[in-house]
């Protein structure tokens, strides 16, 4: 994937974390594999927000699997510091749902990790493939004033 630039106008939600000790590796900082589930904990708020949440999405009859994950460290994080993971989606005409993500840390707003995802959709019963954006997505969007 591709980096991309910031996308303005795009649904945004700002998720706040506390790093706990069991997230520090053996260098005293976040090990690397948090991030990603500081990206997914972003995933999730987004999704409470705003109305496309993993429950909303299997209700509907899909599943949404990653098929593309970046992520770009900058600076580590510490044991108990904050921060912030911002998650903005991105809007595509693809029956697909992109979102990139940016950590900051409280104390002075520092850019600690950047990222982005792909998730597909998935017909949960028969586990296939769809090519084209669902009803119920498209509803989504129009919700948004994404189309």
């Amino acid at each position: 994937m591709r980096r991309r630039k910031e996308h303005e106008g795009a649904l945004t939600d700002r998720t706040p974390i506390r790093v706990r000790f069991s997230e520090v590796d053996a260098m005293q900082v976040v090990w690397h594999g948090e991030y990603i589930r500081y990206f997914e904990d972003g995933r999730e708020a987004f999704g409470r927000r705003y109305g496309i949440g993993y429950h909303d999405l299997v209700h509907a009859g899909y599943l949404v699997p990653i098929v593309e994950l970046n992520v770009y460290f900058k600076q580590s994080l510490q044991f108990e510091e904050t921060a912030t993971v911002e998650t903005r989606y991105i809007p595509c005409d693809a029956a697909k749902i992109q979102f990139e993500y940016t950590i900051y840390r409280d104390s002075d707003q520092a850019v600690m990790a950047t990222g982005a995802s792909v998730q597909v959709f998935m017909d949960k019963d028969t586990r296939q493939l769809e090519l084209n954006n669902p009803e119920f997505y498209i509803q989504w969007k129009k919700q948004w004033n994404i189309l």
